[in-house]
């Protein structure tokens, strides 16, 4: 499998320190063990493929199958504040118009970052971080739209969830619990102004239009891998259980990597795991991050993440490109497939 990936997770630009990247770096199963890069293609889905799936910058993916097409949403970039690839197999990507032409009248635009989009209701629920006019912080916007693809429109006069006595809040991640019921996730971007940084969760209205009850801690940097920060977080099940991915260090460097914590349920508690990384640098990619999961249908699992080339660390040109990755389970726990 093509997989040793470095990817950024660029939505969060909180943490700006560059990091050259380490020589010869490679990827770290979650058992510590080093692998090297794959040589040839893998399959997903029964078809060949070789990462990057997309060549071009695709920072902090997020994705949604719709009938048989997937739809993949990225941070701003080409012009557009929120980028959209459509495929039909996870492989082969076109890229569509911006799927939030404008963003909401709270924001000031220019820093539209990592979007991910819920079907709610025969309708498309997109949620987004952006800078809060209000608070001078990055916060998060709710839109909708009739099409997966968009336009999205936000006609609320506020952000969603906003904590700027915490740094503000980014990397929304919004999913329908084993339950049934709504979830946001997302970090406190307490790394912008020299504050704790942490990821929680609070439960959304059944229309995906407002918050209920108050919002819950489930995790913080506490490994040492993880530097000074912790965030786009990814609230999957899978066999009945929760487990909660996500990205630590800093994103603009080969240290970024991914980890993820098991959790008892949709909010909590939820215990790190990750000793070590479940994903990190490779002689083909550096800095992975931003994990988004994928439960396919002939069951298997997929993780889609941003990765840079090792050569391009922090370039604009190609910039974090998208890469594709097997996820297994083993024994209840999930485990990024070894290289061929």
């Amino acid at each position: 499998m093509a997989l040793a990936a470095v990817l950024l997770a660029g939505a969060c630009e909180g943490s700006k320190s560059q990091s050259a990247p380490s020589p010869g770096a490679t990827t770290t199963s979650q058992s510590g063990a080093s692998s090297s890069p794959a040589k040839a293609a893998d399959t997903v889905l029964g078809r060949p493929y070789q990462n990057p799936v997309y060549e071009e910058n695709f920072p902090d993916p997020a994705a949604l199958r719709v009938g048989n097409r997937y739809y993949a949403y990225a941070t701003q970039g080409g012009g557009s504040n929120i980028q959209v690839l459509t495929s039909p197999d996870l492989i082969h990507w076109t890229a569509g118009p911006d799927a939030l032409p404008q963003v909401g009248r709270w924001a000031s635009g220019g820093k539209t970052w990592a979007p991910e989009v819920l079907a709610v209701g025969g309708k498309y629920v997109l949620f987004y971080t952006e800078h809060d006019q209000k608070s001078d912080k990055q916060c998060i916007g709710r839109a909708q739209s009739n099409s997966p693809g968009g336009p999205f429109v936000d006609n609320r006069p506020a952000p969603l969830v906003c904590q700027p006595a915490l740094g503000g809040s980014i990397d929304p991640n919004p999913i329908r619990g084993a339950d049934g019921a709504l979830y946001l996730y997302w970090k406190n971007d307490g790394n912008c102004c020299g504050k704790p940084v942490q990821l929680w969760v609070q439960r959304l209205s059944p229309d995906a239009g407002s918050l209920r009850g108050s919002p819950v801690a489930l995790l913080s940097n506490t490994r040492s891998w993880q530097g000074n920060l912790i965030e786009a977080p990814e609230m999957v099940t899978h066999g009945g259980r929760y487990y909660l991915f996500y990205s630590a260090n800093d994103y603009g460097s080969d240290k970024y990597a991914v980890g993820y914590a098991s959790c008892r349920g949709p909010i909590g508690p939820c215990a790190d795991k990750s000793e070590q990384p479940l994903l990190s640098s490779a002689a083909m990619a550096a800095g992975p991050g931003h994990p988004f999961v994928l439960d396919l249908a002939d069951g298997s699992s997929v993780m889609l993440f941003h990765a840079w080339p090792p050569d391009a660390i922090g370039s604009a040109v190609p910039g974090r490109q998208l890469w594709l990755e097997p996820l297994r389970w083993v024994g209840g726990e999930p485990r990024m497939s070894p290289p061929d």
